[in-house]
């Protein structure tokens, strides 16, 4: 690996930058003078048509319409691609390889659009999710091969190199041999963070593009430490998948499942940066109230982990532990088919003195289990209906009907959902598992209980199923229950990701193997290497919850520190004095993390009205920025910052393991210095580290 000095290489890839983007400026002038001639003639051709309208025949008219509409979609097209010239004449390419095939040697420009030069009909620069392209993400110098459309192609690679191009000049040229330059790498990770997530097409890993390119994967689950780029990975897989497929598969048909509305903003910038549209997106709470149909109130999953930490409920976490196992789901598939089978009690009855036998009712009512109980009943009564009139060509009279139906629903064991649902701890001999929250909501720990129960004994409508892939981060925080909700109202492709040890409340958490028992015939993959934090950072958050498949990539910084003070007003002026200093930095970010809503509000409230850009991340919060942000572990998961400080490290404070884990988050989000601040004794997660 070096970094190419030769005067003359440089000075021949200026050159040829400088051509390259002589050529896009030359196809967005071209572009212009197009979209303008477009302009002109759909105006002339609606002139023409009001004009002639009273001339014109039905025919005539559709067809002039069926016109219009036609340059209406060219000139869409052709304005596509000039915002995407546009995007390209900053730093149209990051990478080159010279792939030699047949004798003939070519050079291959990476991008993170596609330039075909309309102009000269050639292609300047290649789409990163190319076929061709996985070339510079797969290989070293030497024979190399790709999957194109009409097959195998096989060829050898003479040179890589890496660039970091800004505006018309070329910043960084590396030439390497390995597979993406750590060279390239150590610098963009080096850098201060962005207000939202940054697209890392320049840097992808070789294991990181066999996750992105993977397409025939049905239900592909990643589980990947903390700072592996997980998040970052799946959506640039979301991209690939948009280019792979682009004739049947769109950013209308993507759902993305997210902790929160503050993390939908902070990676709401990828897509668009790669050339796609923003995917829908939702909450799990959000998702389960419409399955209820906005019938029943409950606690939210942050209310749920406040209440826990706040509260220490052991009885609490007995509910919680019990409700996210696989034996439990098991349980409520056993209720589920015991409750269908003795809701309906047939008996014969006569109709218009002819009977009806019971075995004919437990049959129809049987045949449409599908149905919501009502529309059930009213299917079982038509049928009844229809078949007398058919057998013994007679129509029922409307008391007649009437006395059917009251007679069917006679045979039903009518009761409430939430009672059926309650009944099924009655049914356990374990009617201490069911306790509503505060305000008689039900606990979080219920809804999708709940909601998997009424898809066994109803039906339950949804916006989403037509959806063609679904992506679901923080997956660790997902019971088995809520991946049998998931996998019956999803038949999709879907992506799963992420950390076992970023459990926020590890009382009902899951793994990828409790996920594959759930969702069958998942794939699931491993990335162990953490890129976020310093070396330094990343050993100090082992110490406090050791993961031994993780590697740390070798980028230096200050080391972490753990600083005591006096009291808790010299603690929140030493924080204060931190805040002070990130201002005067170049860093972007400072993230003050705290264990729950209530400290963080009150370091909030200590350092309000100093700082210009302060804000306090709360569950109704919809949007990330610059600055510094002040919030609890729980909503920090999946951010990043330049900077973080933990404060009340004090063994009170952190004790329990979900205490820990939390800790561990909150230590995992800082990129390039963390500090940590207590009074009294530190927690017993540090003592080693102290020592």
């Amino acid at each position: 690996m070096t970094t190419s000095n030769d005067q003359p290489q440089r000075d021949a890839e200026q050159r040829h930058l400088h051509d390259i983007l002589q050529r896009i400026r030359a196809n967005i002038s071209e572009l212009d003078e197009r979209l303008t001639a477009y302009a002109d003639d759909i105006q002339s051709q609606k002139e023409y048509l009001w004009n002639s309208r009273d001339e014109m025949d039905h025919i005539e008219k559709i067809s002039a319409r069926e016109s219009i509409q036609q340059s209406v979609m060219t000139g869409d097209n052709a304005l596509t691609r000039r915002k995407r010239l546009e995007k390209l004449k900053d730093s149209p390419y990051f990478g080159r390889f010279d792939f030699t095939r047949h004798g003939s040697q070519e050079p291959i420009y990476i991008g993170v659009h596609h330039f075909r030069d309309d102009l000269a009909g050639q292609n300047r620069v290649y789409d990163w999710r190319a076929p061709i392209a996985s070339l510079f993400y797969d290989y070293e110098t030497g024979p190399a091969v790709y999957a194109s459309p009409e097959g195998n192609v096989a060829g050898e690679i003479t040179l890589k190199r890496q660039f970091r191009i800004k505006g018309s000049a070329i910043e960084l040229m590396i030439d390497s041999a390995v597979h993406v330059v750590d060279d390239v790498l150590q610098d963009e990770l080096s850098r201060a963070s962005d207000e939202g997530m940054k697209n890392i097409v320049a840097t992808i890993q070789r294991d990181q593009n066999a996750i992105i390119r993977n397409d025939e994967a049905n239900v592909l689950i990643i589980q990947g430490v903390a700072g592996s780029g997980k998040t970052s990975i799946a959506l640039h897989r979301i991209a690939y998948l948009l280019y792979r497929f682009k004739d049947t598969l769109s950013s209308e048909d993507i759902l993305i499942i997210s902790p929160n509305r503050v993390f939908a903003d902070y990676i709401s910038n990828v897509l668009p940066e790669l050339g796609e549209e923003t995917v829908n997106e939702i909450g799990m709470e959000d998702l389960a109230d419409e399955l209820l149909d906005g019938q029943y109130r409950f606690e939210t999953f942050f209310e749920q982990t406040t209440a826990l930490l706040e509260k220490n409920d052991e009885a609490m976490k007995a509910r919680l532990r019990f409700k996210a196992s696989t034996d439990f789901l098991a349980q409520l598939d056993q209720y589920a088919a015991h409750v269908e089978a003795n809701r309906f009690s047939a008996e014969d009855i006569w109709i218009a003195r002819r009977l009806v036998p019971a075995w004919l009712l437990e049959e129809v009512f049987r045949k449409h289990r599908h149905l919501p109980t009502n529309e059930r009943v009213k299917q079982v009564c038509w049928e009844i209906e229809r078949k007398i009139g058919n057998q013994y060509n007679y129509d029922l009279e409307r008391e007649e009907r009437n006395t059917l139906k009251a007679a069917v629903k006679n045979m039903l064991k009518q009761s409430t959902l939430r009672e059926t649902y309650k009944g099924f701890y009655q049914w356990l001999g374990q009617p201490e598992m069911f306790k509503t929250a505060s305000r008689g909501r039900l606990e979080y720990a219920d809804v999708f209980p709940l909601i998997y129960l009424k898809m066994r004994l109803e039906s339950v409508q949804s916006t989403w199923r037509n959806v063609k892939h679904l992506l679901i981060d923080e997956m660790q925080d997902y019971t088995p229950v809520q991946y049998a909700v998931i996998g019956r109202l999803f038949s999709c492709k879907k992506t799963i990701l992420g950390d076992a040890y970023q459990s926020v409340n590890p009382y009902s958490a899951s793994k990828a193997e409790e996920i594959r028992q759930v969702l069958r015939q998942a794939m699931c993959v491993t990335l162990n290497k953490s890129y976020r934090s310093s070396i330094e950072i990343t050993h100090f958050a082992q110490q406090i919850a050791y993961n031994p498949d993780l590697e740390a990539i070798e980028r230096h910084g200050e080391p972490p520190s753990v600083k005591r003070y006096a009291n808790r007003q010299a603690e929140l002026a030493a924080i204060a004095d931190m805040a002070r200093a990130f201002t005067k930095s170049d860093h972007n970010t400072l993230g003050i993390v705290c264990k729950t809503q209530k400290q963080a509000r009150k370091v909030f409230d200590a350092l309000n009205g100093e700082f210009d850009r302060l804000q306090l991340l709360s569950e109704q919060s919809a949007a990330f920025g610059q600055g510094i942000i002040i919030c609890t572990a729980h909503m920090a998961k999946g951010l990043e910052f330049d900077r973080v400080i933990v404060p009340d490290v004090s063994e009170k404070n952190y004790a329990t393991d979900m205490e820990r884990n939390l800790l561990y988050v909150a230590c995992t989000r800082a990129m390039h210095r963390l500090d940590l601040t207590h009074t009294g004794l530190p927690t017993a997660f540090l003592a080693r580290e102290i020592a």
